[in-house]
């Protein structure tokens, strides 16, 4: 058996401890916790103070954290509002941003600041669904219309920059993009077939009454059940030569669509696999993602450093722009928010930019600038988009307060 050190691991697991605990003594401060939990890796890690080195504890469970944040995000997928206008709209809004994304990648490569701009491109189009539905339900806005758009915008955002990444970037290089397509669609059949089998599976009143007997004892079947599609699903497009995040999230979305829960016979499910993932893995994957961050890349020089507000703004272009296409059902305010909180995007970023790094296609200075502003959208979008809906529904309650009562008839004595 190998020998494993837990120095490392104790390490990332208490700053992973600390950074939400220390926000939560300071919540006028809205910062993501993973900003925090980056930060921290990046202050602990090879580039800050050195006390902290992957290994091969730390490295498994950031592999596994990887993968339960596809999956969680899978599972954000809510197929009963990926439909009718709503669907026309985003997946327009999305094949828009994708071009606007190619030509922002094309003058970035013209101007020699990235190697690969099919892959930038890739990486400006996707948003942060962990992010983006905190904020829709902080300002009361996750059941409406807007809300509504804004997740299924960002649905297909996350589903569709890592169907493009698998597309064009992953597996053996050798291997033509025909190829990939054949196999993309091997995978997408077998996991509808998949789909069928559980849904018919989940429909059965003996299987049903067994995991209603067994999801809340010591067994938390549903919860293994998960992990099994998690790992199945990952191993799965790692047959076929695809992504392993392309099957986590596939994992988290065939999930979502399985397991309606009309009855409410396990309400807690969900919640539990929240636990799991942000209570145990993800953290683990944003503190290590701190620890490879690349502080004296991104400083090498001002050129490095000046590419962080650069990827800032193709950010908020690529995804903020075509928002426009939102106006006629949300209104001027809304649809900028809209922009803003679709231009806010981490997680595919650190993920995209790992491969990058692993292919050669990607500069160390650049991986650092995008994943620096990856975390200032985090951090600002969100914010900024807030304090919108926030104004603007303070501006109706104001306009609501003037406006002339409505005088009632009097009531004639008798």
């Amino acid at each position: 058996m190998p020998e494993v050190h837990f120095t490392n691991l104790l390490i990332v697991t208490a700053v992973a401890f600390l950074a939400p605990l220390s926000l939560g003594f300071a919540p006028a401060l809205r910062i993501p916790a993973v900003v925090l939990e980056i930060v921290a890796g990046i202050v602990i890690g090879p580039s800050g103070l050195g006390w902290v080195t992957i290994d091969a504890a730390v490295e498994v469970l950031a592999v596994i954290g990887l993968a339960f944040l596809l999956f969680l995000a899978g599972l954000e997928v809510d197929f009963d509002r990926l439909r009718g206008r709503t669907l026309r709209v985003a997946a327009a809004g999305f094949a828009a941003s994708f071009v606007v994304a190619l030509a922002v990648a094309a003058a970035l490569g013209a101007s020699g600041l990235v190697s690969s701009p099919l892959l930038i491109a890739i990486v400006l189009v996707s948003t942060s669904l962990g992010v983006v539905v905190p904020v829709l339900k902080d300002s009361g806005e996750i059941g409406s219309n807007f809300g509504q758009l804004v997740i299924a915008a960002a649905s297909i955002a996350d589903f569709g920059a890592i169907i493009l990444l698998t597309l064009f970037f992953s597996g053996d290089p050798s291997t033509g993009t025909t190829t990939k397509v054949v196999l993309l669609g091997g995978f997408a059949a077998l996991v509808a077939m998949l789909a069928v089998a559980l849904r018919g599976a989940e429909r059965s009143m003996r299987i049903s009454d067994v995991l209603r007997r067994l999801q809340d004892t010591t067994a938390q079947i549903r919860v293994r059940g998960a992990v099994v599609l998690l790992v199945g699903f990952a191993a799965l497009a790692e047959g076929f030569g695809l992504e392993t995040i392309l099957g986590a999230f596939a994992a988290g979305a065939v999930l979502s669509l399985v397991d309606r829960d009309e009855g409410l016979s396990h309400p807690e499910f969900r919640r539990k696999l929240e636990a799991v993932g942000f209570g145990v893995f993800i953290p683990v994957f944003f503190v290590t993602s701190g620890l490879r961050f690349d502080l004296d890349a991104l400083f090498a020089s001002a050129d490095t450093v000046a590419r962080v507000p650069l990827f800032l703004v193709a950010l908020l272009l690529v995804r903020g722009l075509p928002a426009i296409l939102y106006r006629g059902l949300v209104g001027t305010r809304r649809t900028i928010v809209a922009g803003l909180l679709q231009a806010t995007s981490l997680p595919f970023i650190v993920a995209a930019t790992m491969i990058g790094l692993q292919l050669g296609l990607v500069s160390r200075a650049s991986a650092a600038g995008l994943v620096a502003a990856g975390l200032l959208s985090v951090v600002v979008f969100p914010a900024l988009g807030l304090s919108l809906l926030r104004g603007g529904a303070r501006r109706s309650a104001g306009a609501l307060a003037a406006a002339p009562s409505v005088a009632r008839p009097e009531t004639l004595g008798p």
